[in-house]
Order: structure tokens, then sequence, then C-alpha cells
């Protein structure tokens, strides 16, 4: 996202094969670059100006910081020659972004930039992935002295891989355990990582689950998992953090006699398991979490609990029966299955499609019930917004590929100016926007919990964003019926142009399976 701090770099690119992929806002220049880093698991880049340009992008770090995303901000800024004289958008950039990141920092003039920017891209690559930040003077960018020619053209990460004497004393956790779940964090559900997960099953007998949905244990597409949880005697935490999504392991969510094991990059986070379940750790072990997967996942041990891997199996697995029959009730809009049911079968001979869920409570309906192997949600952050930019990060990471989003029409208001973005560069991708006029999840919670009578403000117009991203260069279709929408949906896959099927839906809640 173009800015006066950064022009000097636009105007250097031009000597470059690098292609700049220019967004309508920072934010989404930050999403787009987030869904690069988990479609390719090498890292994404965000360039943005300084001041007010950099403040718009660090909300979104926070995302990428949950998904555990490399990405690697890039801001512009006040010249160092000013600083502390009022300069123009002068700003505490570093510290503004310091929370969100690994490492925030702004640009020394003693050192060159190129050695600066390859270890951003180590730290963000290093450990549990994450944002990095670094801020360009204006001053440093035009002067020529801090470049170096001697630069590297990479600098490894740094890899804390598994030791052999730890992956042993996991093997023997796992024999001496009846009914043991592997939990991976949201890393391991990142496209990149593959079917990392279904190998480490395979290769162990053991039940592999990934949470990275902000509901937790009440993400939907996690079946009735809650409930042979429970039954657990022991947790592998593999790169999952003991935090709210777990409901902190606590009863009755998980049983107070269940041991733990704790594999993670980060000190900090197994101190923290350590004091939360003091003498129930068996054993933990300082470890990158995609490292530790692909050597338990080429390891092997007698299957010792088959029949309990199939029963957590089955449990996520779960859908209501009754779903299969669900249709809308009211003229001229969907249920949200009618919805998802058309999507899946939209997406289901591509297997290498890359499907993209964002939104409340639709959102929910969608993670569900589209099954696709290649999925990025909005993840732990509970963030929305981003399902577009994502789309177009995809789209511009992998040209070819099926790319199609679910997202709730509250969440698409945020970057639906991106569709400018996606006809610009030519990248077809098609969004399905369920449409039920509400911020639903927000009016969901005041029904729950303050009754029908004090819901309020929640409202939005039945709007024909269709039209909007017609206006904005891209193709537009209008779905009021479930008749309607398997041809609307071939239309815009068809269409060779990014594409949004706005699908009118009843206003009803998220699912919530297993209790």
């Amino acid at each position: 996202m173009s800015g006066n701090h950064i022009m000097s770099i636009f105007d250097a690119l031009l000597e470059t094969p690098i292609r700049l992929i220019h967004a309508r806002h920072e934010a989404a220049a930050v999403h787009m670059a987030d869904a690069w880093a988990r479609l390719t698991g090498e890292c994404g880049f965000a360039l943005v100006t300084g001041g007010p340009g950099h403040s718009n992008a660090v909300s979104a770090l926070y995302t990428a910081q949950a998904a555990e995303a490399p990405v690697v901000l890039l801001s512009g800024h006040a010249p160092l020659a000013e600083l502390g004289r009022g300069a123009f958008q002068e700003m505490a950039q570093a510290e503004l972004a310091r929370p969100l990141t690994k490492a925030s920092w702004t640009a020394r003039a003693d050192i060159p930039l190129a050695h600066q920017l390859m270890e951003a891209i180590a730290l963000a690559r290093s450990g549990r992935p994450g944002p990095v930040h670094l801020s360009l003077p204006t001053d440093l960018l035009e002067n020529e002295s801090a470049l170096d020619e001697h630069a590297p053209d990479t600098l490894e990460p740094l890899a804390n891989p598994l030791a052999a004497a730890s992956a042993r004393a996991i093997l023997d956790a796992l024999n001496a355990s009846e009914r043991p779940i592997i939990l991976a964090g949201p890393l391991l559900c990142q496209p990149s990582a593959g079917d990392v997960l279904q190998r480490i099953s395979g290769a162990l007998g053991v039940a592999a689950v990934a949470l990275e949905s902000p509901r937790g244990l009440n993400d939907p597409s996690l079946g009735a998992f809650r409930a042979v949880l429970g039954r657990a005697d022991l947790l592998v935490l593999l790169g999952k953090m003991h935090d709210f999504t777990l409901r902190f392991a606590e009863p009755p969510f998980v049983d107070a006699a269940c041991k733990f094991v704790v594999i993670d990059p980060d000190p900090a986070l197994i101190a923290r398991a350590v004091r939360e379940k003091g003498h129930r750790i068996l054993f933990s072990t300082l470890a990158d979490a995609r490292d530790a997967a692909e050597a338990l996942a080429s390891a092997s041990r007698p299957v010792a609990a088959e029949g309990w891997r199939a029963e957590v199996a089955e449990a996520v697995s779960r859908r209501p029966p009754h779903w299969d029959s669900l249709s809308s009730r009211t003229q001229g809009k969907l249920h949200p299955v009618e919805l998802c049911r058309a999507v899946e079968a939209a997406i289901a001979a591509r297997p290498d499609a890359v499907f993209i869920c964002d939104g409340g409570e639709v959102g929910q309906w969608a993670q569900s019930l589209v099954r696709c192997r290649n999925r990025i949600i909005n993840g732990v952050a509970g963030s929305i917004g981003a399902a577009l930019p994502f789309a177009i990060g995809v789209a511009a990471a992998e040209p070819g590929r099926l790319v199609v989003a679910v997202s709730g029409d509250g969440a698409f208001g945020f970057h639906m100016a991106e569709f400018d973005t996606a006809a610009r560069y030519d990248l077809p991708l098609v969004v399905v926007l369920g449409n039920d006029a509400a911020w639903n999840a927000e009016h969901q919670i005041q029904l729950r919990t303050y009754g029908a009578q004090r819901a309020h403000s929640c409202e939005l117009l039945p709007t024909r964003y269709d039209q909007a991203v017609t206006a904005l260069g891209a193709h537009g279709e209008l779905v009021t019926s479930a008749d309607e929408l398997p041809s609307a949906l071939d239309r815009a896959l068809r269409c060779g142009r990014p594409a949004c099927v706005n699908v009118m839906i009843e206003q009803v809640p998220a699912p919530v399976i297993g209790e």
C-alpha cells in the first residue's frame, strides 16, 4: 500500500523482477501476506507507508500472530535525522507493533539494510513462526551507502529439532496410556503443513486433532470431540498452547487425572503449561512443532489404542443426521446448510482447491460442513474480515488454483474494496457471501445473554453486494433460493474473473454439536 515514505522502494522495484500487489488498505495487505505464508510456508511480505499507514497495518498482525504465520511487515518511517523534531508522520512505530510481533525495530544506520531484512525473515520463520516488523527510515532508503552488495541471499531460521531421546520419551508416554490424544496448534493446520497429522496418526495409531478456531472446543468442525476429550488420559500438546481454546484443560472438559506431554519451541509457553498443570506434566521438550511432527510421523509403535483412535475419529466426524434435511423456511432466503452443501459440491472434484472461511455464525456452518484438504480460516485471533484479502494472497501465490471463500456480510464489509485489487491483477477467486443482514454473531450473544427484548444495534441492510463488486470490476451473482445457487456458483467459477455470489440467508445461530 503506497505512501510518501516508501516511494523510493516503489521506484527501485522497477529494476527488479519483484511484483507488487497494490492493495486498497494496509490491513488487507498484511492479510494477503498472511495467507501467502500459510499456503507456501515461506514469508509473506507486506509493505506500507509510515505513520497512519503503519498503524492501519498493525491490527492485522494479530491475526497472523495467532495463526503462527511468518509475515514480515515493512513500514516506511520518518527520517532518522528528523526524529524528535516533529517530522512528518513521526510515530513510535516499533513500539506500536511490538506486542503483536516476535520482534519489532527501526532500521539502524550502522548495519546494512539487507542484513537487517535477512534477520527479520529468519526470525519470522524460526521457532513458533509469526510476524516481524521492520521500520525503514526514508533517509536510509535513499542512502546508497546503506546497501551491501555482499549481503547473504538468505539467513536460515534457527532450528530446534526434536532430540532422539525426547522422541523416545514421547513414545514411551504414549505406550503407557490407554486413551491418548495428540493436540496440534495452528501451525500444523496450515496448508503448507500438508498431511502430517494424518501421517502421525497412521504411524503411531494415536488420534491427532488440530485446534485453530477462536471457538475452541465449540468449533463445529470438531464434531462431538468435546465428549471424548474428557475421557483422555494423556494429551500431547504438539505446538499447541495451553490456553482458552482448550478451556484451560480443566474439568469437565479434561479429566482431572489426565497427564500431559508438552512439545513447544517457546520456553515461556512450556513454563506456562507447567505452571498450570504441575505434576501432571510427564515430560516437556523444547522443539519446533513442524520438525517434531515430522519426526513423530516417521516413528512407529505397537497400536495399543486402535479402538480409541477410531472412537475419537468418529466423534470428530459426527454431524447431526437432521442436518441432511435442513432447508429454509423463509421465502427468498436459504438456510446456511443449503449454502454449504452447494459450496462443497462445487469444490469436491478439485483436490487442489483452497477453501477460506471467515465471519461469525455462517462461518461456523461452513467450517463444519465444507470439507477441503487445504483450508484457511480466520483463526484463534477471532478477528473477521480477512476472507477476500486471504483469497487474493492465495491466488497471487499460486495462480491457477481454485480459491473459494465463504464470508458473512458483516465481515465482508471490512475489505470489500479489495475486489478492485483482485480485478486489477486479474486474480480469479470466488467469495460466497452469506448475507443475513446482521452482525449475527453478536446478535446471538445478545439473545442468549440478555434476551430478545434487549437485542439491538446489530442490524445491517440486505445490501446488493453483487452489484457493488460489479462496479469494482468483478463478477456478481445474487441468489435467493437453493435452486439458483449451483448454477450461480458454476458461472462464478467459470467466469475467469474475481467473483462474488451474494446469497441471502436466514439469520440462524451457529451449530453446536455434542452437547
